[in-house]
């Protein structure tokens, strides 16, 4: 299911753990548009997909925003595959001991 830019920049803003100040700040994008796009109000445009993928740490999901597809092995990721924000595109290993 394809998603839309504002759903993926939400998905985004809580897969890094940021507050809509935080991501406004990293992005320039000013907190009232993200909150008209988080609420529906708005609807986001290629211009504000591409101040995303500028910055640094958000660079890992550009294909993910763009296609909806992620490569992993070229650290592409989508929100699902980096829920704890980390560059790495693994699961953290558990290191609590079973049996």
């Amino acid at each position: 299911m394809s998603r839309n830019y504002a759903e993926k920049l939400r998905l985004i803003r809580k897969a890094e753990g940021l507050t809509q100040a935080t991501f406004a700040e990293l992005t320039g994008i000013s907190i009232s548009t993200i909150k008209s796009y988080e609420t529906g109000h708005q609807t986001a445009r290629a211009e504000t997909v591409e101040k995303v993928i500028s910055t640094q740490p958000f660079e890992k999901y550009t294909l993910w925003l763009m296609t909806d597809k992620t490569a992993p092995i070229a650290g592409q990721v989508s929100p699902t595959l980096s829920p704890d924000g980390h560059d790495n595109t693994t699961s953290p290993r558990s290191t609590r001991k079973t049996g």
